[in-house]
């Protein structure tokens, strides 16, 4: 066992110490006030040192923050196990054909990227070399290790996926070019290239949200007992310009709070984002720690290589770290391009102990140190990190490697501000590129131009030992597996049909619907364990708590307090192995979640079923781009969009009044977005969407999809199924007739006037009402349609056209159920009429529509209808209005129907 009283290895025993007795001394006075005053007083005093230190202008490090220095010095580098020098050839092999693959690409004009992975090769190299297992790692079966690669660095991974043969040069040639089927997409995609991406990275900020999520869903599902993941590591690798985006930083402290030490950050800091410096004027490596550490992470800075040894050995006055941490990034970047005459000078000039220390060392030696010599580009110091960030237990670490970006590809690319969009090199740079790595490519392989690929051959010791390391590991990396799972049994019919029958006179809020169905699913024998609810604090609002002490709130801790109301029935209770996710005020955290639980299936070969719900004005709008990484994901799940709508929580104001997100969300091909109007719709779409992404799926039925539904606040009566011939399949595909005039039972005269309603979410109640007005105050037939999702309606419109111009005879389903419907179609929703509109075109019947559009406002529900003319009067109005322009009924009809109205 460690002595904790015993002197590890530190980052200052790099450095000289002149006095080493007097240092002896000062750690002596510490331990004897700690033995004799205690730990406290110990602290307090050292506390004041560094005030007065600080005041007295001493340049000292603030406390979040260390010397411009590597955390671990040489002397405590591990040895890199295995062969260092067939480790560089296979590295210099991927560098090669990263670059040849996109200045190929770039004769066609569809880009690429080099100088990332050009500055971050040995970051990855030694991780596939040593650390990142595969999915067939006997620590973590069928799971392996999660790698969030830099979206930038893809063309690196190609290559190496060239290298040990699980890609062909015809894969590489078509690098950017997917529409023949056979390409390689820009950035990581696991929809575009499935065997391998396992997460999409490239919308920045994303990777390091959801790598967080991802390391503390592992936790739930080995404390729930779903299957056992403790020994997956998770690895993000980024970019110190992508640490800008708000998301990237969002959650560290949640990784810390709950000691994510399964989780590890790998920041490549090359001072360059893509336009040029991060921190010109400023140390984002300093600003880096310093944010990090004060979120409660283990910093492990890996700087300088070990070039920097001796001028570290010479400095004996501190001259050195200090110049180190003063020089702003931007100078640093220049010292790259820069000789060793102009380093001598800006450098070393500014102090008179580093101009003494500078005649002590070779303009080579200081090209080799500012040049060439980064920790980032040294597999034992990478190794080092990655060592020490693996075995740290109680907290999260990130390594800040610094790196130059474009390394190894010439002085035209090397730290140059222009380098992430410059996207080939010259034959003339690649031959000086090919003799700096020694790599065996003749000036006859550069026919006519064209820079070759270069393989050592599929027999060579390179490749061998590539696939020897990665066999030790589990098999390949990146790669995703889609394992073949049986399908999760259904529930109980019993479930869904207990909707069937209604709420009689009992009003029920759609919301507390889904809550009631999820209730009972939960309680399922065989699949209610794989339910992964979600929520961003707000359970209480959608009728969530009663969850509470049945379920549980998940949190690593249990409860360590006896809650305030745990003297009630539905008190709130943490534990252990709790199965709520409820995230705080979090959206973000909360998809990063969801994404995480809908991949399970592929990401560890167990089938979750998360359910997200949240207020609709804050998915869509807020989290959109993660609603696409989850489609990019392929994730499968229900997002659920509660208190929805324009007008139905208009006490909220504005803020709250969604009127627009399933146009977004019919945007996203993955998503399939509903909005159902009762009770029993919510049960016949979730009982489909379960089978679908998670029974047996149609032929021709993709299973990586999501269901998004919208679901409102607003207590109603929630009527019996109607006995309507093939029902759920119209709920299902989006259209069905509720009713007509005759069988709701009002009164018509014969050959009246007929128009049919077409109402989704809570507007079909006012489409109702409108049925009622119509009959009996204008002699008006209406026929009345629950239209439960507009947008997988026209999608089915969509490909009937696509099917036509392929010469097959189909007939889009909207047209179909509408077949023989007599009079015009009014179509009226809670959202804006672009919603209803997406069926126009595929309508032979005359088409208008009636919508919320524009801002939300805050009064009663009644008045805000009457305001965006949704209510049921000014469906009237609206219907008399068609009818009147096909001289159906006469035109003052109109007119009066305004004035008695109001309207």
């Amino acid at each position: 066992m460690t002595d904790p009283t015993a002197i590890q290895p530190s980052e200052l025993d790099q450095l000289p110490d002149r006095d080493p007795e007097e240092t002896a001394e000062w750690r002596a006075s510490l331990d004897a006030v700690t033995k004799a005053a205690g730990p406290h007083r110990a602290a307090y005093l050292m506390r004041r040192t560094l005030e007065r230190a600080e005041a007295g202008g001493l340049s000292l490090p603030k406390l979040l923050e260390t010397d411009y220095v590597n955390t671990i010095p040489t002397a405590a580098e591990p040895a890199v196990p295995g062969d260092e020098e067939m480790e560089r050839r296979i590295t210099a092999w991927n560098r090669w054909n990263a670059a040849a693959m996109v200045t190929r690409a770039s004769k066609l004009g569809v880009g690429g990227h080099i100088a990332t992975f050009a500055s971050a090769a040995w970051l990855y190299e030694t991780g596939f070399n040593h650390f990142f297992r595969g999915k067939d790692s006997q620590d973590a079966p069928g799971s392996g290790d999660q790698l969030y690669i830099q979206g930038h660095a893809s063309p690196g991974i190609y290559a190496r996926a060239f290298l040990d043969g699980r890609l062909t040069e015809a894969h590489l040639d078509n690098f950017r070019q997917e529409a023949g089927g056979n390409g390689l997409p820009s950035y990581p995609h696991p929809r575009r290239l499935p065997w391998l991406w396992e997460f999409p990275t490239v919308s920045m900020g994303l990777g390091p949200l959801s790598a967080i999520y991802q390391a503390r869903f592992n936790r739930y599902l080995t404390s729930r007992g779903i299957k056992d993941v403790s020994q997956s590591h998770v690895w993000a690798f980024l970019g110190d310009g992508e640490m800008d985006e708000p998301e990237s930083t969002a959650a560290l402290a949640l990784a810390s709070r709950e000691g994510l030490d399964n989780l590890t950050f790998v920041i490549n800091c090359n001072l360059q984002r893509l336009d040029g410096p991060v921190r010109a004027n400023f140390k984002i490596v300093q600003e880096l720690e310093a944010q990090f550490r004060g979120a409660g992470w283990n910093v492990i800075k890996t700087l300088w290589g070990t070039a920097w040894d001796e001028l570290f050995q010479l400095d004996t006055t501190g001259a050195l770290v200090r110049r180190l941490r003063e020089v702003p990034d931007a100078q640093v970047q220049t010292y790259q391009t820069r000789d060793a005459a102009y380093i001598r000078q800006d450098f070393f000039g500014a102090d008179p102990a580093l101009v003494e220390m500078a005649k002590l060392l070779s303009d080579d030696k200081i090209l080799e140190c500012f040049h060439l010599s980064r920790g980032g580009h040294e597999a034992r110091k990478v190794y080092a990190a990655y060592k020490a960030a693996v075995e740290h237990k109680g907290a999260p670490t990130v390594i800040l490697a610094q790196t130059v970006k474009g390394f190894t590809l010439g002085e035209g690319f090397a730290s140059k501000n222009a380098n992430h969009q410059m996207k080939k090199l010259t034959v003339d740079e690649f031959k000086s590129m090919r003799d700096l790595l020694e790599l065996p490519i003749s000036d006859a392989q550069f026919a006519d131009g064209v820079v070759p690929y270069g393989h050592p051959g599929a027999d060579s010791p390179e490749v061998r030992y590539l696939q020897e390391r990665r066999a030790a590991l589990g098999g390949p990396a990146p790669a995703r597996r889609t394992h073949a799972l049986a399908p999760l049994p259904a529930p109980a019919e019993k479930a869904f049909a207990s909707f069937d029958k209604g709420s009689g006179s009992q009003n029920v809020a759609t919301t507390m619907a889904f809550v009631r169905l999820v209730k009972d699913l939960v309680r399922d024998k065989q699949s209610g364990r794989r339910w992964v609810p979600i929520v961003p604090d707000e359970a209480r609002t959608f009728g969530m708590e009663s969850l509470f002490p049945s379920l549980g709130i998940y949190s690593p801790k249990g409860q360590t307090y006896e809650p305030v109301d745990r003297d009630q029935l539905m008190y709130y209770k943490e534990a252990k192995d709790g199965q709520i996710l409820n995230e705080g005020i979090t959206e973000a955290g909360s998809m990063a979640d969801f994404i995480a639980a809908s991949t399970s299936y592929a990401t560890h070969g167990e089938a979750m079923i998360p359910f997200y719900i949240f207020y609709s004005m804050f998915g869509w709008q807020r989290t959109a781009d993660q609603m696409w990484q989850l489609g990019d994901q392929l994730g499968r799940g229900f997002l659920i969009g509660a208190t929805a709508g324009r007008t139905t929580l208009t006490g909220e104001g504005l803020q709250h009044a969604d009127g627009h997100s399933p146009v977004i969300a019919a945007t996203n091909p993955a998503a399939l977005t509903y909005d159902p109007a009762f009770a029993y719709e919510i049960a016949v779409i979730v009982k489909d969407g379960l089978r679908r992404m998670y029974g047996e799926a149609a032929p021709g039925e993709d299973p990586n999809v999501f269901y998004y539904l919208t679901v409102y606040n607003e207590p109603l009566p929630q009527p019996a199924k109607p006995a309507v011939p093939a029902i759920d399949e119209g709920i299902v595909k989006g259209l069905y007739r509720f009713n007509t005039a005759e069988s709701a039972g009002l009164s018509l005269v014969a050959n009246a006037p007929r128009i049919q309603l077409l109402g989704s979410g809570t507007a079909i109640h006012w489409a109702l009402d409108a049925q009622k007005l119509l009959a009996e105050e204008w002699g008006v037939a209406a026929d009345v349609w629950s239209a439960t999702s507009w947008t997988e309606l026209r999608r089915d419109a969509l490909e009937a056209d696509a099917a036509l111009l392929r010469g097959e005879d189909r007939v889009p389903y909207v047209r179909r159920a509408l077949q023989g419907a007599e009079g015009p179609v009014l179509a009226v929703s809670d959202y804006m009429r672009q919603v209803p509109d997406q069926i126009a075109q595929w309508v032979e019947q005359d088409y208008s529509s009636l919508g919320a559009d524009g801002f939300g406002l805050s009064d009663t529900r009644d008045a805000a209808r009457r305001h965006f003319g949704v209510d049921a009067q000014s469906i009237v109005v609206a219907a008399l209005a068609q009818l009147a322009r096909r001289g159906e009924v006469k035109a003052t009809a109109v007119k009066e129907a305004r004035e008695r109205y109001g309207l």
